[in-house]
């Protein structure tokens, strides 16, 4: 399978889950150009982490209007997995590509470290390899990871299954500590951690070996039609 990995101005995680990807994986991958308008071909998108356009206005809000952005969307709405880790998934949220938004930290200071999570939902492309209730460790760093929505819209995404990891110890204020939601159809996931860098014992963590397995399971099980 191929997946393509977006880079934008001041994206800086993009190597690290091209690695993952081909090196741990052995799948196919490509850095793809925010200048790009096209994502025909590739199985899955990767919407990595970093400082997209210096995070100005807000982070994510510049990135949305990419070029490639518009094919990201179309992609999206062809059932295929797109997954959008830490600006990744402030990107997807100002891209209306998932409900919500990432806000500063309420600790007013960027974070760094291993962080434990809780698995809420296994049904979904991107967590059907971890076990509901599990506590798996992935790196987080962040300073505007602090996920909030409305009432309404964290009702719709409890009812619905669409929160797929939580904070164990909430270290962002996020809104019922929240750390990974995917969009209605279950296909597009955003999520503050670092799967991509929690993938060999050596690092610290292979946690991160399921949420990519689970991706790779996923396509090579279903058939999803091209967005064309």
């Amino acid at each position: 399978m191929r997946f393509a990995i977006l880079a934008f101005p001041g994206s800086n995680c993009e190597l690290d889950a091209y690695y993952a990807v081909s090196d741990v994986f052995h799948e196919e991958a490509e850095l793809v150009s925010y200048e790009a308008d096209s994502l025909i071909d590739f199985d899955a998108v990767i919407v990595p982490g970093g400082f997209s356009y210096g995070d100005y206005l807000r982070s994510g809000a510049i990135a949305r209007f990419a070029p490639i952005v518009p094919a990201l969307q179309q992609f999206a709405k062809s059932g295929k997995p797109v997954i959008g880790i830490c600006n990744g998934f402030q990107i997807l949220t100002e891209a209306g590509l998932l409900p919500g938004t990432l806000q500063k930290n309420t600790v007013a200071k960027f974070v760094c470290r291993d962080q434990q999570l809780v698995v809420a939902n296994n049904q979904t492309p991107f967590s059907s390899l971890y076990e509901t209730g599990a506590v798996i460790t992935l790196p987080i760093a962040h300073g505007d990871g602090n996920y909030y929505c409305d009432a309404e819209t964290l009702k719709t995404l409890e009812e619905n299954d669409q929160i797929v990891f939580r904070y164990q110890n909430n270290p962002n204020g996020s809104l019922g500590g929240i750390a990974g939601v995917t969009n209605s159809e279950g296909n597009v996931l955003g999520m503050m951690p670092h799967p991509e860098r929690a993938v060999e014992k050596i690092l610290g963590s292979d946690d991160g070996v399921q949420l990519f397995a689970s991706i790779i399971n996923f396509v090579k099980k279903h058939e999803v039609v091209s967005y064309e």
